[in-house]
């Protein structure tokens, strides 16, 4: 069995602002996403580009959906065969487009 690396009292105090600022980004685009000032579609895009947003889980951001929740969240997740632990840089092409066409078309007959 490998030995666990030893990290200085530095580098743990960096890594562990590295890990608050990632759960800050996080926060603030599910926030934005659950006051309609971003759309899903913006935030997979920002998240292509952002590694902070791209290890977001899949099911905390359908979760911050307007009208959605936990259980709503795995429901639809398990409908479009979509892993609870599958990660926004983890999404194929197609479980990405079936994601979004779903939510577009649910929001849409909600309007």
């Amino acid at each position: 069995m490998p030995e666990i690396p030893r990290l200085s009292a530095e580098q743990r105090a960096d890594a562990l602002a590295a890990a608050a600022a990632a759960r800050t980004a996080r926060a603030q685009a599910r926030a934005e996403l659950k006051a309609g000032r971003l759309s899903l579609a913006e935030l997979l895009d920002r998240a292509d580009a952002d590694e902070q947003l791209a290890s977001m889980r899949v099911t905390a951001l359908v979760a911050a959906l307007p009208g959605y929740g936990k259980v709503r969240a795995a429901a639809l997740l398990s409908e479009l065969r979509i892993a609870e632990s599958r990660r926004l840089r983890g999404l194929g092409p197609h479980q990405r487009a079936a994601l979004l066409q779903r939510i577009t078309q649910t929001a849409q007959s909600r309007s």
